[in-house]
Protein backbone atom coordinates (compact mmCIF):
# COMPACT_ATOMS: atom_id res chain seq x y z
CA UNK A 1 0.00 0.00 0.00
CA UNK A 2 0.86 3.34 -0.74
CA UNK A 3 1.98 5.01 2.82
CA UNK A 4 1.40 8.66 3.32
CA UNK A 5 2.54 10.74 6.17
CA UNK A 6 1.66 14.50 7.28
CA UNK A 7 3.83 16.65 4.93
CA UNK A 8 4.11 19.75 7.55
CA UNK A 9 5.62 17.42 9.85
CA UNK A 10 8.70 16.79 7.45
CA UNK A 11 9.59 20.87 7.91
CA UNK A 12 8.18 20.83 11.92
CA UNK A 13 10.41 21.60 14.69
CA UNK A 14 8.81 20.46 17.53
CA UNK A 15 9.07 21.44 21.49
CA UNK A 16 7.85 18.47 24.03
CA UNK A 17 5.89 20.59 27.09
CA UNK A 18 5.26 19.36 30.33
CA UNK A 19 2.61 21.36 31.63
CA UNK A 20 2.73 21.35 35.89
CA UNK A 21 6.60 22.93 34.80
CA UNK A 22 6.64 24.57 31.84
CA UNK A 23 5.01 28.40 32.49
CA UNK A 24 2.22 29.53 34.91
CA UNK A 25 -0.12 32.56 34.66
CA UNK A 26 -0.97 35.05 37.26
CA UNK A 27 -4.57 35.33 34.54
CA UNK A 28 -5.68 31.87 36.17
CA UNK A 29 -6.46 31.54 39.94
CA UNK A 30 -4.53 28.95 41.55
CA UNK A 31 -5.68 26.10 44.35
CA UNK A 32 -3.88 26.59 47.34
CA UNK A 33 -0.60 23.58 48.30
CA UNK A 34 0.97 24.14 45.32
CA UNK A 35 4.73 23.46 45.61
CA UNK A 36 7.10 26.79 45.26
CA UNK A 37 8.17 26.79 41.54
CA UNK A 38 11.85 27.00 42.33
CA UNK A 39 11.82 24.22 44.40
CA UNK A 40 12.94 20.68 43.47
CA UNK A 41 9.99 18.76 41.84
CA UNK A 42 8.61 15.69 43.56
CA UNK A 43 6.88 12.49 42.04
CA UNK A 44 3.28 13.75 43.67
CA UNK A 45 3.67 17.79 44.36
CA UNK A 46 1.95 19.79 41.89
CA UNK A 47 3.88 23.14 40.52
CA UNK A 48 0.50 24.94 38.77
CA UNK A 49 1.89 25.01 35.66
CA UNK A 50 -0.72 25.87 33.14
CA UNK A 51 -2.36 26.05 29.62
CA UNK A 52 -2.23 29.77 29.69
CA UNK A 53 1.10 30.24 30.77
CA UNK A 54 2.17 28.58 27.41
CA UNK A 55 0.29 31.29 25.25
CA UNK A 56 2.32 33.73 27.27
CA UNK A 57 5.62 31.89 26.15
CA UNK A 58 4.64 31.78 22.76
CA UNK A 59 7.04 34.69 21.79
CA UNK A 60 10.20 32.90 23.32
CA UNK A 61 8.95 29.47 21.81
CA UNK A 62 8.38 31.39 17.99
CA UNK A 63 11.96 33.11 19.05
CA UNK A 64 13.75 29.01 19.25
CA UNK A 65 12.21 28.30 15.95
CA UNK A 66 9.81 26.22 17.08
CA UNK A 67 6.95 25.34 14.67
CA UNK A 68 5.26 22.37 16.73
CA UNK A 69 4.23 21.56 20.44
CA UNK A 70 3.48 18.08 21.56
CA UNK A 71 2.05 18.44 25.06
CA UNK A 72 2.16 15.44 27.90
CA UNK A 73 -1.14 14.85 28.94
CA UNK A 74 -3.48 17.55 29.45
CA UNK A 75 -7.07 15.76 30.36
CA UNK A 76 -8.33 15.97 34.06
CA UNK A 77 -6.41 13.73 36.35
CA UNK A 78 -5.22 13.44 39.43
CA UNK A 79 -1.63 13.29 39.31
CA UNK A 80 0.54 16.39 38.43
CA UNK A 81 1.95 14.47 34.82
CA UNK A 82 -1.59 13.44 34.15
CA UNK A 83 -0.99 10.02 32.91
CA UNK A 84 -3.89 9.08 35.17
CA UNK A 85 -6.61 9.91 33.44
CA UNK A 86 -10.05 10.87 35.11
CA UNK A 87 -11.84 12.25 32.12
CA UNK A 88 -10.82 11.90 28.47
CA UNK A 89 -13.32 14.56 27.68
CA UNK A 90 -12.16 17.55 29.74
CA UNK A 91 -9.01 19.54 30.11
CA UNK A 92 -7.90 19.63 33.37
CA UNK A 93 -9.24 22.26 35.35
CA UNK A 94 -5.43 23.31 36.67
CA UNK A 95 -4.65 23.98 33.28
CA UNK A 96 -7.34 25.79 32.56
CA UNK A 97 -9.99 23.43 30.92
CA UNK A 98 -11.03 23.30 27.92
CA UNK A 99 -11.25 27.20 26.96
CA UNK A 100 -7.95 27.50 27.70
CA UNK A 101 -7.06 24.71 25.70
CA UNK A 102 -9.24 26.07 22.55
CA UNK A 103 -7.19 29.51 23.70
CA UNK A 104 -3.96 27.98 23.05
CA UNK A 105 -4.76 25.78 19.96
CA UNK A 106 -5.97 29.61 18.15
CA UNK A 107 -3.07 31.41 19.46
CA UNK A 108 -0.07 28.60 18.40
CA UNK A 109 -2.00 28.11 14.98
CA UNK A 110 -2.46 31.64 14.03
CA UNK A 111 1.65 31.91 15.09
CA UNK A 112 1.79 28.68 12.50
CA UNK A 113 2.31 26.31 15.35
CA UNK A 114 0.74 23.11 15.50
CA UNK A 115 0.14 21.19 18.58
CA UNK A 116 0.44 17.58 19.32
CA UNK A 117 -1.27 16.10 22.22
CA UNK A 118 -0.58 12.85 24.70
CA UNK A 119 -3.20 10.13 24.46
CA UNK A 120 -3.10 7.49 27.39
CA UNK A 121 -5.23 5.08 25.75
CA UNK A 122 -3.75 1.65 27.53
CA UNK A 123 -4.99 2.32 30.95
CA UNK A 124 -7.12 4.95 32.96
CA UNK A 125 -7.06 5.16 36.55
CA UNK A 126 -9.05 4.65 39.78
CA UNK A 127 -11.06 8.21 39.26
CA UNK A 128 -12.09 7.67 35.99
CA UNK A 129 -15.67 6.96 36.33
CA UNK A 130 -16.38 3.23 34.54
CA UNK A 131 -13.19 2.05 36.80
CA UNK A 132 -14.86 3.80 40.13
CA UNK A 133 -18.21 1.89 39.71
CA UNK A 134 -16.43 -1.32 40.38
CA UNK A 135 -14.81 0.33 43.43
CA UNK A 136 -18.74 1.31 44.57
CA UNK A 137 -20.51 -1.59 43.23
CA UNK A 138 -18.33 -4.58 42.82
CA UNK A 139 -19.44 -7.73 40.78
CA UNK A 140 -22.53 -5.28 39.92
CA UNK A 141 -21.35 -2.64 38.01
CA UNK A 142 -22.43 -2.41 34.66
CA UNK A 143 -18.57 -1.52 33.05
CA UNK A 144 -17.24 -4.40 34.07
CA UNK A 145 -16.20 -5.29 31.29
CA UNK A 146 -14.03 -2.13 30.69
CA UNK A 147 -11.85 -4.07 32.76
CA UNK A 148 -10.17 -6.93 33.68
CA UNK A 149 -11.50 -8.06 37.33
CA UNK A 150 -9.99 -10.96 39.18
CA UNK A 151 -12.06 -10.71 41.95
CA UNK A 152 -13.84 -8.74 43.88
CA UNK A 153 -13.90 -6.60 46.31
CA UNK A 154 -11.69 -4.42 43.91
CA UNK A 155 -8.44 -4.15 46.00
CA UNK A 156 -7.34 -0.92 44.60
CA UNK A 157 -5.78 0.94 47.67
CA UNK A 158 -4.93 -2.19 49.65
CA UNK A 159 -1.92 -3.80 50.07
CA UNK A 160 -0.14 -6.12 47.75
CA UNK A 161 -0.94 -6.97 43.57
CA UNK A 162 -3.90 -5.25 42.54
CA UNK A 163 -7.06 -7.51 41.68
CA UNK A 164 -7.50 -6.68 37.98
CA UNK A 165 -4.89 -5.63 35.27
CA UNK A 166 -2.97 -2.80 35.44
CA UNK A 167 0.00 -0.97 34.13
CA UNK A 168 2.95 -2.32 35.95
CA UNK A 169 0.72 -3.64 38.22
CA UNK A 170 0.13 -0.15 39.58
CA UNK A 171 -3.20 -0.01 41.42
CA UNK A 172 -3.51 3.62 40.35
CA UNK A 173 -3.07 2.37 36.35
CA UNK A 174 -6.26 0.10 35.63
CA UNK A 175 -5.84 -1.08 32.09
CA UNK A 176 -8.56 -1.20 29.50
CA UNK A 177 -9.88 -4.28 28.11
CA UNK A 178 -9.58 -3.09 24.32
CA UNK A 179 -11.49 -6.33 23.53
CA UNK A 180 -14.98 -5.24 24.87
CA UNK A 181 -16.04 -3.14 21.73
CA UNK A 182 -17.81 -0.40 24.24
CA UNK A 183 -14.36 0.51 25.03
CA UNK A 184 -12.84 0.49 21.57
CA UNK A 185 -15.54 2.89 20.56
CA UNK A 186 -14.99 4.78 23.61
CA UNK A 187 -11.68 5.69 22.63
CA UNK A 188 -11.97 5.70 19.06
CA UNK A 189 -14.45 8.70 19.59
CA UNK A 190 -11.75 10.56 22.52
CA UNK A 191 -9.45 10.28 19.28
CA UNK A 192 -11.97 11.88 16.71
CA UNK A 193 -13.49 14.48 19.13
CA UNK A 194 -10.46 16.56 20.00
CA UNK A 195 -8.70 16.33 16.61
CA UNK A 196 -12.03 17.74 15.44
CA UNK A 197 -11.51 20.36 18.14
CA UNK A 198 -8.21 21.28 16.72
CA UNK A 199 -5.88 19.18 17.91
CA UNK A 200 -2.92 18.38 15.26
CA UNK A 201 -2.44 15.04 16.17
CA UNK A 202 -1.78 12.44 18.84
CA UNK A 203 1.27 11.02 20.91
CA UNK A 204 0.87 7.37 21.78
CA UNK A 205 1.62 6.47 25.50
CA UNK A 206 2.83 2.48 25.78
CA UNK A 207 0.87 1.24 22.41
CA UNK A 208 2.19 -1.77 22.12
CA UNK A 209 0.69 -2.48 25.00
CA UNK A 210 -2.79 -2.58 23.51
CA UNK A 211 -1.70 -5.54 21.34
CA UNK A 212 -3.75 -5.10 18.14
CA UNK A 213 -3.21 -3.80 15.26
CA UNK A 214 -6.89 -3.95 14.23
CA UNK A 215 -7.52 -1.56 17.16
CA UNK A 216 -4.82 1.31 16.09
CA UNK A 217 -5.81 0.86 12.04
CA UNK A 218 -9.24 1.85 13.14
CA UNK A 219 -7.85 4.52 15.10
CA UNK A 220 -6.44 5.78 12.31
CA UNK A 221 -9.30 5.73 9.94
CA UNK A 222 -10.76 8.02 12.75
CA UNK A 223 -8.61 10.38 12.88
CA UNK A 224 -7.49 10.54 9.76
CA UNK A 225 -11.36 11.07 8.78
CA UNK A 226 -11.55 13.77 11.06
CA UNK A 227 -7.63 15.46 9.49
CA UNK A 228 -6.00 13.84 7.18
CA UNK A 229 -2.95 15.76 7.86
CA UNK A 230 -3.51 14.69 11.85
CA UNK A 231 0.02 13.77 12.88
CA UNK A 232 0.61 10.17 14.93
CA UNK A 233 3.32 9.04 16.74
CA UNK A 234 3.49 6.37 19.19
CA UNK A 235 5.92 5.89 21.98
CA UNK A 236 7.59 2.63 20.92
CA UNK A 237 11.48 2.32 21.77
CA UNK A 238 12.54 -0.36 19.76
CA UNK A 239 12.69 -1.14 15.82
CA UNK A 240 8.51 -0.71 15.22
CA UNK A 241 8.26 -2.05 11.59
CA UNK A 242 5.05 -3.58 12.36
CA UNK A 243 3.26 -0.22 13.45
CA UNK A 244 4.77 2.11 10.85
CA UNK A 245 3.50 -0.05 7.45
CA UNK A 246 1.23 3.10 6.48
CA UNK A 247 -1.75 1.51 8.21
CA UNK A 248 -1.47 2.54 11.81
CA UNK A 249 1.26 5.30 13.02
CA UNK A 250 3.08 7.59 10.86
CA UNK A 251 6.07 7.56 13.45
CA UNK A 252 7.21 6.77 16.99
CA UNK A 253 9.50 8.70 19.13
CA UNK A 254 13.02 8.11 17.47
CA UNK A 255 14.73 6.73 20.71
CA UNK A 256 17.00 4.87 17.77
CA UNK A 257 18.28 7.75 17.34
CA UNK A 258 18.97 9.11 21.37
CA UNK A 259 21.03 6.05 21.65
CA UNK A 260 23.60 6.18 19.48
CA UNK A 261 24.12 10.11 19.82
CA UNK A 262 24.33 9.79 23.34
CA UNK A 263 27.15 7.23 22.90
CA UNK A 264 28.70 9.03 20.46
CA UNK A 265 29.22 12.64 21.12
CA UNK A 266 28.69 11.45 24.88
CA UNK A 267 31.74 9.15 24.39
CA UNK A 268 33.90 9.77 27.51
CA UNK A 269 31.47 11.75 29.70
CA UNK A 270 28.57 9.37 29.75
CA UNK A 271 27.38 9.62 33.25
CA UNK A 272 26.70 6.22 33.52
CA UNK A 273 22.51 6.74 34.12
CA UNK A 274 20.13 4.49 32.15
CA UNK A 275 18.07 5.69 29.59
CA UNK A 276 14.67 4.65 30.33
CA UNK A 277 15.39 0.75 29.96
CA UNK A 278 18.25 0.87 28.19
CA UNK A 279 22.34 1.11 29.18
CA UNK A 280 24.47 3.44 27.44
CA UNK A 281 28.05 2.58 26.19
CA UNK A 282 30.30 4.82 24.62
CA UNK A 283 30.27 4.58 20.67
CA UNK A 284 32.89 5.54 18.03
CA UNK A 285 31.88 6.84 14.98
CA UNK A 286 31.65 3.72 13.56
CA UNK A 287 28.99 2.32 15.80
CA UNK A 288 27.47 5.10 15.79
CA UNK A 289 26.85 6.19 12.02
CA UNK A 290 25.85 2.16 11.44
CA UNK A 291 23.28 2.61 14.24
CA UNK A 292 21.48 5.69 12.66
CA UNK A 293 21.50 4.09 8.67
CA UNK A 294 20.02 1.57 10.48
CA UNK A 295 17.22 4.03 11.43
CA UNK A 296 17.00 5.09 7.72
CA UNK A 297 16.81 1.80 6.33
CA UNK A 298 14.34 0.07 8.64
CA UNK A 299 11.13 1.95 7.21
CA UNK A 300 9.95 3.41 4.72
CA UNK A 301 11.47 7.16 3.33
CA UNK A 302 7.95 8.61 3.90
CA UNK A 303 8.44 7.47 7.23
CA UNK A 304 11.71 8.06 8.42
CA UNK A 305 11.34 11.98 6.98
CA UNK A 306 8.71 12.24 10.36
CA UNK A 307 10.15 10.18 12.53
CA UNK A 308 10.08 12.33 16.31
CA UNK A 309 14.17 12.80 16.56
CA UNK A 310 14.88 13.61 20.31
CA UNK A 311 17.58 14.13 22.72
CA UNK A 312 15.22 13.93 25.66
CA UNK A 313 12.39 13.39 27.32
CA UNK A 314 9.86 13.17 30.43
CA UNK A 315 10.81 9.45 30.58
CA UNK A 316 14.54 10.03 30.70
CA UNK A 317 17.28 11.95 32.77
CA UNK A 318 18.36 15.12 30.71
CA UNK A 319 20.80 14.90 27.94
CA UNK A 320 22.66 17.13 29.92
CA UNK A 321 23.08 15.23 32.70
CA UNK A 322 23.53 12.17 30.94
CA UNK A 323 26.93 13.41 29.43
CA UNK A 324 27.97 14.73 32.85
CA UNK A 325 27.27 18.04 32.00
CA UNK A 326 29.52 18.51 28.78
CA UNK A 327 27.89 21.27 26.84
CA UNK A 328 30.32 20.72 24.11
CA UNK A 329 28.52 17.07 23.49
CA UNK A 330 25.13 18.54 23.99
CA UNK A 331 26.04 21.26 20.66
CA UNK A 332 27.27 18.81 18.78
CA UNK A 333 23.84 16.30 19.11
CA UNK A 334 21.76 19.19 18.89
CA UNK A 335 23.27 19.87 15.24
CA UNK A 336 23.03 16.18 14.64
CA UNK A 337 19.37 16.11 15.24
CA UNK A 338 19.09 19.44 13.26
CA UNK A 339 20.32 18.10 10.24
CA UNK A 340 19.03 14.62 10.31
CA UNK A 341 16.34 13.40 8.36
CA UNK A 342 13.00 13.68 10.58
CA UNK A 343 11.51 15.69 12.86
CA UNK A 344 13.62 17.37 15.95
CA UNK A 345 11.72 17.43 19.17
CA UNK A 346 13.32 19.72 21.93
CA UNK A 347 12.72 18.98 25.44
CA UNK A 348 11.51 22.09 27.56
CA UNK A 349 14.44 23.83 29.09
CA UNK A 350 17.41 21.71 27.84
CA UNK A 351 18.09 24.84 25.35
CA UNK A 352 18.29 26.57 28.36
CA UNK A 353 20.76 23.95 30.08
CA UNK A 354 18.19 22.56 32.65
CA UNK A 355 19.49 19.32 34.37
CA UNK A 356 18.08 16.47 35.66
CA UNK A 357 18.34 12.78 36.41
CA UNK A 358 15.95 10.45 36.34
CA UNK A 359 11.88 11.15 37.24
CA UNK A 360 10.57 13.57 38.70
CA UNK A 361 14.05 15.01 38.48
CA UNK A 362 14.22 15.26 34.74
CA UNK A 363 10.63 17.43 34.97
CA UNK A 364 11.89 20.20 36.95
CA UNK A 365 10.55 24.07 35.98
CA UNK A 366 11.83 26.60 33.86
CA UNK A 367 13.21 29.61 36.14
CA UNK A 368 11.43 32.22 33.99
CA UNK A 369 12.48 34.77 36.03
CA UNK A 370 16.24 33.96 35.28
CA UNK A 371 15.87 33.28 31.57
CA UNK A 372 17.65 35.80 29.80
CA UNK A 373 20.46 35.10 32.11
CA UNK A 374 20.49 31.30 30.88
CA UNK A 375 19.75 32.43 26.77
CA UNK A 376 23.69 31.23 26.60
CA UNK A 377 25.96 29.16 24.43
CA UNK A 378 23.26 26.22 24.40
CA UNK A 379 20.44 28.56 23.67
CA UNK A 380 22.07 30.29 20.78
CA UNK A 381 23.48 27.29 19.87
CA UNK A 382 20.04 25.43 19.26
CA UNK A 383 18.48 28.57 17.92
CA UNK A 384 21.03 28.70 15.50
CA UNK A 385 20.96 25.20 14.66
CA UNK A 386 17.14 24.90 13.47
CA UNK A 387 17.34 28.53 12.05
CA UNK A 388 19.15 26.39 10.12
CA UNK A 389 17.14 23.85 9.35
CA UNK A 390 14.25 26.11 8.26
CA UNK A 391 16.71 27.90 5.85
CA UNK A 392 17.53 25.17 3.91
CA UNK A 393 15.35 22.47 2.52
CA UNK A 394 18.08 20.21 1.70
CA UNK A 395 18.51 19.48 5.89
CA UNK A 396 14.78 18.58 5.97
CA UNK A 397 14.31 16.67 3.07
CA UNK A 398 17.37 15.99 1.42
CA UNK A 399 18.63 11.94 1.32
CA UNK A 400 21.12 11.01 3.42
CA UNK A 401 24.59 9.59 2.86
CA UNK A 402 27.14 8.66 5.18
CA UNK A 403 30.84 9.89 3.76
CA UNK A 404 32.99 9.20 6.52
CA UNK A 405 33.30 7.04 9.89
CA UNK A 406 36.25 6.17 11.61
CA UNK A 407 37.65 7.13 15.50
CA UNK A 408 35.98 10.07 16.85
CA UNK A 409 35.09 11.53 13.08
CA UNK A 410 31.75 11.22 11.64
CA UNK A 411 30.30 13.32 8.06
CA UNK A 412 27.55 12.57 6.43
CA UNK A 413 25.86 14.50 3.16
CA UNK A 414 22.35 15.42 2.62
CA UNK A 415 21.26 16.04 -1.01
CA UNK A 416 17.92 17.17 -2.67
CA UNK A 417 18.44 18.03 -6.06
CA UNK A 418 20.93 20.03 -7.24
CA UNK A 419 21.63 21.10 -3.18
CA UNK A 420 23.89 19.24 -1.27
CA UNK A 421 24.95 20.00 2.71
CA UNK A 422 27.77 18.39 4.09
CA UNK A 423 27.82 17.42 8.02
CA UNK A 424 31.07 16.81 9.98
CA UNK A 425 31.53 15.89 13.69
CA UNK A 426 34.62 15.60 15.47
CA UNK A 427 34.52 14.26 18.86
CA UNK A 428 37.74 13.57 19.50
CA UNK A 429 39.26 16.15 22.42
CA UNK A 430 42.00 18.03 19.00
CA UNK A 431 41.59 19.06 16.04
CA UNK A 432 40.86 16.80 12.88
CA UNK A 433 41.19 16.42 8.80
CA UNK A 434 38.52 15.35 6.83
CA UNK A 435 38.81 13.96 3.60
CA UNK A 436 35.82 14.08 1.44
CA UNK A 437 34.06 13.26 -1.59
CA UNK A 438 32.39 16.56 -2.85
CA UNK A 439 32.42 17.27 -6.74
CA UNK A 440 31.63 21.43 -6.14
CA UNK A 441 32.92 24.47 -3.98
CA UNK A 442 31.04 24.52 -0.47
CA UNK A 443 31.01 27.43 1.82
CA UNK A 444 30.62 27.08 5.84
CA UNK A 445 27.20 27.84 7.14
CA UNK A 446 27.66 27.05 10.89
CA UNK A 447 30.86 26.24 12.86
CA UNK A 448 34.29 27.54 10.98
CA UNK A 449 36.93 25.00 9.80
CA UNK A 450 40.37 25.77 10.71
CA UNK A 451 41.20 25.01 6.92
CA UNK A 452 38.76 24.07 3.91
CA UNK A 453 40.12 23.20 0.29
CA UNK A 454 38.09 21.76 -2.33
CA UNK A 455 39.51 20.68 -5.47
CA UNK A 456 39.73 17.10 -7.28
CA UNK A 457 36.37 16.14 -6.79
CA UNK A 458 37.82 16.53 -2.56
CA UNK A 459 36.48 18.54 0.43
CA UNK A 460 39.65 18.77 2.67
CA UNK A 461 38.84 20.44 6.05
CA UNK A 462 40.38 20.91 9.55
CA UNK A 463 36.97 20.79 11.96
CA UNK A 464 37.82 21.82 15.58
CA UNK A 465 37.74 19.82 18.37
CA UNK A 466 34.79 18.75 20.03
CA UNK A 467 32.17 20.56 17.90
CA UNK A 468 30.15 19.97 14.31
CA UNK A 469 30.40 21.95 11.04
CA UNK A 470 28.17 22.40 8.13
CA UNK A 471 28.88 23.09 4.24
CA UNK A 472 26.69 24.14 1.78
CA UNK A 473 27.71 23.36 -2.39
CA UNK A 474 27.95 26.52 -4.22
Amino acid sequence: MAIHTPDWVKDAVFYQIFPDRFARSSALPKPSNLEPWDSEPTPQGFKGGDLPGIVERLDYLQELGVTAIYLNPIFQSASNHRYHTHDYYRVDPLLGGDAAFRALLDRAHERGIRVVIDGVFNHASRGFFQFNMALECGDKSPYLDWFIFNDFPVNAYGKGKPNYGAWWELPALPKFNTATPAVREFIWDVAEYWIRFGADGWRLDVPEEIDDDSFWQEFRRRVKAANPEAYIVGEIWFPAQRWLQGDQFDAVMNYLFTRPALGFFGRGVLSGLRHGPYTIDDLDAVACARAIEQTMTMYPWEVVQVQLNLLGSHDTPRFLTMVSGDEAAFKMATLCQMTLPGAPCVYYGDELGLTGGYEPACRNTIPWERVDSLKGDLWQVTREAIALRQAHPVLRRGDYQTLLAKGEQWAYRRALGEAEAFVAFNAGRTAAAFDLPAGRAVRPVYGQPEALSAGDGRLRLTVPARSGIVLLAE
